[in-house]
């Protein structure tokens, strides 16, 4: 009906053609002119509720996003069709169209896109490590109710620095050069390119609670092992001692805990603490 009133045909005509009545075309046109190509797409209502739960809904998506080699599959993309089988052989579904896949996907927000390339990690424990942090994502977005020992608040921490003061070249009033230059004027001014830090840079720890959606931050003279745990102790003291949290960072070696150093694991075992760590990204 868009398309023949696109083309100039008037709506007794168009009705005529769909045999349909004038006023049903006036609407289409007119929901099409509102809500453009969304206007299409069939508003279902009534009849029995919806199919899925919310565990097999996460479920669907997950298996969406994921790549078919990480299943053992002999294929590298997912087709509805495919996906569909792949999720009846594995129990998530009992059954499932394609239109209904493709509409409960577009629904959460997944749409097939063109696959980019990227380096690929060689981290070792990189699908549990990923597996685990969007696990805790999940837990603070209420995606997923925690068990009984997880986490509640979900902290996400990084260091940004050296932070120190740096010159940039500004603008003045000054005298022509080139052939206009005065050769008895005086040089212009001009700004030094750096200066000696005798006080040192500092650098920022920082920690969002996405629970919270609220933003930590302190200001310290170096970023090492000490410094870090300084940092944890005081987002340990935004809750109660009987509150798990979960700190996640990367795997910049002060975070870690390591054969030398064990201070990190004792601190965070002792505290009711978590830590989280990011896959390396090491190729």
């Amino acid at each position: 009906m868009v398309l023949l009133s696109a083309q100039g045909m008037p709506v007794a005509r168009i009705a005529e053609v769909s045999f349909t009545s004038d006023d049903r075309v006036r609407d289409v046109i007119h929901s099409f002119n509102t809500d453009g190509f969304d206007s299409l797409y069939p508003k279902y209502s009534g009849g029995r509720p919806k199919t899925f739960t919310l565990p097999e809904r996460r479920e669907i998506k997950k298996i969406a996003k994921s790549k078919p080699s990480e299943h053992d599959l002999p294929f590298s993309t997912w087709s509805l069709t495919k996906l569909a089988d792949f999720l009846v052989a594995e129990g998530v579904v009992d059954d499932i169209s394609h239109e209904g896949l493709r509409i409960l996907l577009r629904e959460e927000g997944v749409s097939f896109q063109r696959l980019k390339t990227w380096k690929t990690s060689r981290d070792p424990d990189y699908a549990a490590e990923k597996a685990r942090v969007e696990h805790l994502y999940a837990i603070a977005d209420g995606e997923a109710i925690p068990e009984p020992g997880e986490p509640e608040v979900i902290f996400c921490m990084d260091e940004f620095g050296p932070l120190n003061l740096m010159p940039h070249p500004g603008r003045q009033w000054a005298e022509r050069g080139g052939k206009h230059k005065d050769p008895d004027r005086e040089p212009r001014r001009r700004r030094r390119a750096t200066y000696n830090r005798y006080g040192g840079v500092r650098h920022l720890f920082a920690a969002l609670d996405l629970t919270k959606d609220k933003l930590y931050g302190h200001i310290k003279p170096v970023k090492k092992r000490t410094q870090f745990l300084e940092f944890c102790r005081y987002l340990r003291t935004l809750h109660p001692p009987t509150v798990r949290i979960a700190i996640v960072s990367d795997n910049f070696s002060p975070h870690l805990t390591t054969k030398k150093c064990q201070r990190v694991g004792t601190w965070a075992a002792a505290n009711n603490v978590e830590m989280a760590y990011t896959p390396t990204t090491e190729i």
